[in-house]
Formats: C-alpha cells, sequence, structure tokens
C-alpha cells in the first residue's frame, strides 16, 4: 500500500513536501502597506505558485509554494530542541523578491524543523522568518526520526598540556638578529648588565 504522502526515506534522511501559506493582510503603519506572514503549513502539499486559498474582506491566504522539509540525522539534536518547545514549531524562510521581478513580493524558500538553523537566517537580517506551529503529523514524524538517529554526546573536560609553567625565560630574543642580548628587555635591565 502506497502512503498518502510522498516521503523520500533514506537510512540518515527524510524528505517531506511541505505547502506553505501565506496571509497577506493590510499594512497597520503608513510604511507598510501590506503585511504578509506565514500562517500554516500543508504537509504533503502538491506543487503551487501563489494559488489563492480564501478571501476574508482585505485579507487573502495563499498557498504560496511547496518546499521539502529535510529531516538530516547529523541535526537532531536541533530538532530535539524545537520538540521540547512549549509549541513545536517549524520555521519558514521568505526572501524578497526584487522589485518587477514578480508578481508577489516575497518568494519561500526554505521550510526547516531546526530552530539553530532559523536562528542563522535570523542572524542576517535579509529575509523573513517565521514560526509556525507543526501539524500533529510532522511533530509524529520528527519525534520517530529523532528516536531512531539521536546519539547524545558526552561532555569530556579537556585537559591541559602538561608544559613547565615555572621554567625561567632564556633571555633570546629573535633568532634572526645578531645579538647576544635579547633585544625585547627591559631597558633597565639593559643598563644594568652595562655596569657589570
Amino acid at each position: 500500500m502506497k502512503p498518502a504522502v510522498d516521503i523520500a526515506v533514506t537510512d540518515k534522511q527524510i524528505l517531506l513536501p511541505i505547502g506553505v501559506v501565506v496571509r497577506k493582510t493590510p499594512g497597520v503603519t503608513r510604511w507598510a502597506e501590506w503585511c504578509w506572514r506565514a500562517v500554516a503549513v500543508l504537509p504533503g502539499a502538491g506543487p503551487a505558485d501563489w494559488r489563492e486559498l480564501r478571501c476574508e474582506g482585505e485579507a487573502v491566504e495563499y498557498h504560496a509554494a511547496t518546499v521539502t522539509l529535510d529531516l538530516h540525522h547529523t541535526q537532531t539534536e536541533s530538532y530535539l530542541e524545537g520538540l521540547r518547545a512549549p509549541v513545536p514549531s517549524v520555521y519558514v524562510i521568505m526572501r524578497p523578491v526584487p522589485a518587477g521581478a514578480g508578481e508577489m513580493p516575497y518568494e519561500v524558500t526554505l521550510v526547516t524543523a531546526s530552530p539553530y538553523e532559523a536562528q542563522d537566517y535570523c542572524d542576517t537580517g535579509e529575509e523573513i522568518v517565521e514560526k509556525v506551529p507543526m501539524p500533529e503529523g510532522v511533530i509524529a514524524l520528527v519525534h520517530d526520526f529523532v528516536a531512531a538517529h539521536h546519539v547524545e554526546e558526552v561532555f569530556q573536560k579537556r585537559r591541559r598540556d602538561r608544559a613547565n609553567v615555572n621554567g625561567t625565560q632564556d633571555g633570546i630574543g629573535d633568532a634572526r638578529i645578531p645579538q647576544a642580548a635579547d633585544v625585547y628587555r627591559a631597558p633597565a635591565l639593559a643598563r644594568k648588565e652595562r655596569l657589570h
């Protein structure tokens, strides 16, 4: 029996198509005519390109795009941190489209279950990062993936080198400088040596 959702599963990775619902509402300031926010995700959605889903007055919801949620075995610590949140979420990253390049002002570039990866996009300030509640089916999928692949890393305190810190310095500076005395020594010490 074929699964209802087209999920690509390998030993260490799961790829799941996720549709992103973006809501357009009137702006609340004179500097922003419209407010665009990712408000929901649709696991297993088909391809879309800003297809209108619902219209209520001036507010419009679009199925903006379908992108791939990539769960990778090296990121399980991050997924676990996201699952521990009061409201487990996925993060939608939208990038502004240059003026005149398209009808809509944003393109959906990524959906991730990793709060660490989302933080990296927040740091650049170039993209819009929206936190969207994770559907129950996706929570179960991520939880099962973490249970199968997460390995707790044991903290190991680093040991210092056993260098002799009580040793004396020989007082010789750069070997390329042809002098018997150290060129970096204190001037008072140099005067004292001349007197003897």
